[in-house]
């Protein structure tokens, strides 16, 4: 077998307890079973690239990650005989760093992978260190907002010399954040998913580009999608042209059929591509097609990143209608099982969910679902299930944005950043999941099951007892209903007994940014949650408010309560770059005051933000850490503080 190992440091995290810091190391939370199959992925953003990397006849997946903290381009070998279209695909291996825009080209069957104007035509063998700079004005780009740049090379024209097409995501009329009116309708422009292309005007050995073009299309209008494009060029129907095909932001493809010809390409106005009259959609978003033969059956099918970093084949049927290519609806690739991970942005709880005397752990992330990751024994180091979605009213549970649901626009429509803390809710003996997500909404899913066979109905708002008008963060266009608790958005609401009276209350932010304590009263009409008090105050004795910021960037906290050191008072344990550990120093007539020492470990696993809880799987009564992090695995370790 060919290929390199870029090499990884093992980073140690060190607790900071007392003023002394002690080595710990935070590694990522292996499976341990063996046979286990689970989704293919890399971290936050999936940029497939398939080749026959190792030269053994079959294709493989070469996929880069270009977030933190599993920044990579991963190598997932095939170890099929070639014929297999749902191979096993061994775990991925680090081949080199990871980059944003990363596409590959086929000149000739061979791979050239691009990231942006610099070209790697040698990747097989030296992937990422010769590359060659491919000089063409980009001064269309500048003024302009874009995110994508993804550029492709191609023989637009069929004159025998390679060209360049640039797709671009163009978010200037988009904007970002914040621009809904009382109606729910986004005041700012649209996202748009332009292309132009660069004629080669040289030879492929010395090429010389004249300046981007805009692609023509039919009555004067340039193809364009939602954002992030990811063009795929190829003679889809079969006339001897090339046609188009498009991703976009979201989650669909677009279809671009050449009516022009080969040397003046002329495209029909998009049509989305469907699967039995429904359009063909991804899982989550930010979708990253790859055009390639994969199963060998003479048509192109496409591999296809998403956000959350699993790739899926979504194959061509080589049949027509319409005019437009027909393909099969999305099937994730498997790999073998080697560390946790659910989604991006994952946000574990640690919970005996099952009732069998070991903890689980139930986790959301950022497409909205809740999985139960099953504990199936083996003490310190247990053995795990793979993910399983959690259903509610008899339904897999998910929320999603749609149009409307996030403060930062309707791009952001297929994002749920579920949050979650696990307890007994209404007091009658089974635990259930108290939420939050993108709306803001603090909801919870009553287990309606047994204990060792939970059971959730369907997702209800947790009410309050507001004296008044309901609050709600300033910027929430949309009216609550009801005494319904809306707070700011993506911030973990933890279920808690704060003040030791037997009935669970809620500590969570409030809607201007503040941990609040939503105490419980029982009376004989029941249990009643009151609204919040700001008890949480920092080292002065002011109440402390954990994000001041207004909007998108509002909430974003994710907070678990622990007696992390040992001394009896509850600490918090909030995100930051890993964790940072608010030590309860003390009560006063108006609050416990908490003061921040820290994050508990020098590795950072946050681009975003991580979430941190904390499990205790060998049984000794020390909480020990368990971080959700922004690449979707799950990261442990162990608290220096001992028994």
């Amino acid at each position: 077998m060919r290929y390199s190992i870029y090499s990884s440091l093992i980073v140690l995290c060190f607790a900071v307890m007392t003023g002394s810091a002690q080595e710990s190391p935070l590694q990522r939370v292996p499976y341990n079973n063996p046979g286990l199959v689970v989704d293919l992925g890399v971290g936050l953003w999936a940029w497939p690239m398939p080749m026959d990397y190792d030269s053994d006849g079959d294709l493989d997946l070469i996929v880069t990650c270009p977030d933190k903290p599993s920044n990579g381009t991963y190598f997932f070998e095939n170890t099929s005989d070639g014929k297999e279209k749902f191979p096993i695909f061994k775990p991925g291996v680090i081949i080199g760093r990871g980059f944003q825009n990363t596409r590959v080209s086929y000149v000739k069957n061979k791979p050239v992978v691009m990231v942006q104007n610099k070209q790697y035509s040698d990747f097989l063998k030296s992937q990422y260190d010769n590359p060659t700079t491919l000089k063409v004005d980009t001064s269309f780009l500048k003024g302009r907002k874009t995110r994508a740049r993804q550029w492709h090379r191609v023989d637009y024209n069929g004159d025998g010399k390679l060209d360049v097409v640039i797709g671009y995501g163009d978010w200037t009329e988009y904007g970002w954040d914040d621009a809904y009116n009382s109606e729910g309708l986004w005041t700012n422009g649209p996202l748009r998913g332009l292309m132009r292309v660069a004629l080669n005007v040289g030879t492929n050995n010395e090429p010389q580009f004249e300046t981007p073009t805009e692609i023509e299309g039919v009555d004067g209008k340039t193809p364009e999608v939602y954002g992030w494009p990811s063009p795929n060029f190829a003679d889809w129907d079969g006339d001897g042209d090339l046609d188009l095909l498009c991703g976009e932001f979201r989650d669909t493809f677009t279809y671009f059929e050449n009516i022009g010809s080969r040397a003046q390409p002329k495209y029909q106005i998009g049509k989305t591509i469907t699967h039995d009259g429904q359009p063909i959609e991804m899982d989550l978003q930010m979708i990253v097609p790859t055009a390639i033969d994969w199963d060998g059956d003479d048509d192109l099918d496409l591999i296809v990143g998403d956000e959350d970093g699993r790739v899926a084949l979504v194959e061509n049927t080589g049949k027509f209608q319409d005019q437009v290519p027909q393909f099969l609806p999305p099937r994730y690739f498997q790999q073998e099982a080697e560390h946790i991970k659910f989604g991006a942005l994952a946000t574990p709880y640690a919970f005996d969910w099952d009732h069998d005397g070991d903890q689980d752990i139930l986790c959301g992330n950022t497409a909205g679902y809740i999985s139960f990751i099953e504990n199936l024994g083996g003490g310190e180091n247990p053995k795990w299930a793979a993910p399983k979605l959690l259903e509610a009213g008899g339904e897999t549970f998910r929320i999603e944005a749609g149009p409307n649901g996030s403060i930062q626009g309707p791009c952001e429509e297929k994002w749920g950043y579920t949050t979650l803390s696990v307890g007994d809710w209404n007091h009658d003996g089974l635990p259930d999941v108290v939420l939050n997500s993108i709306w803001g909404r603090i909801q919870w899913l009553e287990n309606i099951g047994t204990q060792s066979a939970p059971k959730l109905a369907a997702v209800k708002s947790i009410q309050v007892e507001w004296p008044g008008k309901t609050p709600k963060p300033e910027w929430t266009w949309w009216e609550t209903v009801g005494k319904e608790f809306v707070t700011q958005w993506r911030t973990t609401p933890v279920i808690v007994d704060w003040n030791k009276d037997g009935l669970n209350d809620l500590l969570v932010l409030d809607h201007e940014g503040y941990p609040a304590v939503f105490r419980r009263e029982k009376s004989d009409h029941g249990l009643t949650l009151l609204p919040g008090q700001r008890l949480v105050l920092d080292e002065n004795g002011k109440p402390l408010q954990l994000n001041p910021k207004r909007a998108g960037g509002s909430g974003r906290r994710k907070i678990e309560v622990t007696d992390w050191d040992g001394d009896g008072r509850m600490d918090l344990l909030l995100n930051s770059k890993n964790a940072d550990w608010y030590r309860n120093i003390g009560e006063t007539d108006t609050g416990w005051k908490f003061k921040n020492e820290g994050p508990l470990c020098d590795r950072p696993l946050a681009g975003h933000t991580s979430s941190p809880a904390v499990v205790d799987w060998n049984s000794d009564g020390v909480p020990d850490l368990l971080i959700g992090a922004e690449d979707g695995y799950l990261y442990h370790a162990k608290n220096p503080r001992r028994p």
